[in-house]
């Protein structure tokens, strides 16, 4: 199971106290990542990979379909709740913002 680092993210090698990329924004600029090394994790997941995806208060099953901008797309998922029960039918394409990814499991 993989867990998050809490937002925003933090400059890596920075000598002293970390500093916040961007503290006055509540998401990161477009075209760049929000979290770049949890992006990396992904990298070596091969595309249409099952994955388990939690939430707050759910899950999305579905096949990996890649992370672009800081946003994991999903391809065939399905969303269930902490119980187990399906709430939706199987969506094409499900696009979820890495800031809301509380675990993966594949």
């Amino acid at each position: 199971m993989l867990r998050l680092p809490p937002y925003p993210p933090f400059v890596p090698h920075t000598p002293g106290q970390p500093t916040v990329r961007w503290p006055h924004v509540p998401y990161p600029p477009v075209g760049t990542t929000a979290y770049p090394n949890v992006c990396i994790l992904f990298d070596t997941l091969p595309i249409g990979a099952r994955v388990v995806v939690g939430l707050g208060s759910s899950e999305w099953v579905g096949n990996y379909g890649g992370v672009i901008d800081g946003v994991l797309f999903l391809t065939n998922a399905q969303l269930f709740s902490n119980v187990g029960n399906p709430i939706d039918g199987i969506q094409s394409v499900v696009r979820i913002p890495v800031i809301n990814l509380q675990f993966i499991s594949y």
